[in-house]
């Protein structure tokens, strides 16, 4: 379901996907990519989106990894996380397109909300 410009990411709900939800086109996720904090970013196949945060230490890695993960739990879209001393990596992608959906964008939108770096 492409996104309406009045409509902003992170006020929107997943809708679940069993492999039917439109795989996005390289044309439609540079504006979805736009709306997102500038550290994300798109594969170069657009199978993914990803960012990198860094933290002070393992235990705020560790805590940033649980929040992003509860997150895609309520959204019913998880992504994949790593994390580190000092890192935590997340990637959304639809695995049943194997590719992105507005969902990936949706998700990162509310990763950017919780953490404070998105306009509320």
């Amino acid at each position: 379901m492409p996104m309406d410009s009045s409509n902003s990411l992170h006020n929107s709900q997943c809708e679940p996907c069993q492999g039917n939800a439109e795989r996005l086109t390289p044309a439609q996720i540079k504006p979805l990519l736009a709306e997102l904090e500038k550290d994300w970013l798109a594969d170069t196949n657009s199978m993914h989106i990803s960012r990198a945060f860094s933290v002070k230490g393992f235990a705020k890695a560790v805590q940033l990894a649980n929040v992003i993960a509860w997150l895609g739990d309520r959204e019913g879209h998880h992504p994949d996380i790593s994390f580190g001393w000092g890192y935590c990596i997340v990637k959304f992608t639809t695995h049943d397109i194997k590719g992105l959906s507005v969902n990936d964008f949706i998700c990162a939108a509310k990763v950017d909300q919780l953490i404070g770096k998105a306009p509320k």
